[in-house]
């Protein structure tokens, strides 16, 4: 199936978050406190759930909603399979892949 999502909002995000982990980066060469280390590192944790909110939601709207309207039964099973198996891996805190 042609890949007809894109993810080019979550960019913006993601860049934000690389200059949160440099942010990071220089408060470990700082030898900051830990707790704004630790700080600093959930905002990260949360900006990149985010982006992974952002994205699940697309794929579901977009890729697997075409597939259970489209006529292939095939499709259907395979992108229901695929949903299945992304709650599996975010039950047990997995990464994709």
């Amino acid at each position: 199936m042609k890949q007809v999502t894109t993810h080019q909002e979550q960019l913006v995000f993601l860049k934000r978050i690389e200059g949160q982990v440099r942010g990071v980066q220089k408060m470990i060469e700082e030898k900051r406190y830990c707790v704004d280390i630790l700080a600093q590192l959930n905002s990260v944790v949360g900006a990149i759930y985010k982006v992974e909110d952002g994205i699940l939601r697309k794929h579901l709207e977009g890729c697997v909603t075409k597939a259970l309207i489209g006529k292939s039964e095939r499709e259907k099973q395979k992108k229901l399979n695929e949903v299945m198996k992304l709650i599996h891996k975010f039950r047990k805190g997995n990464p994709i892949g």
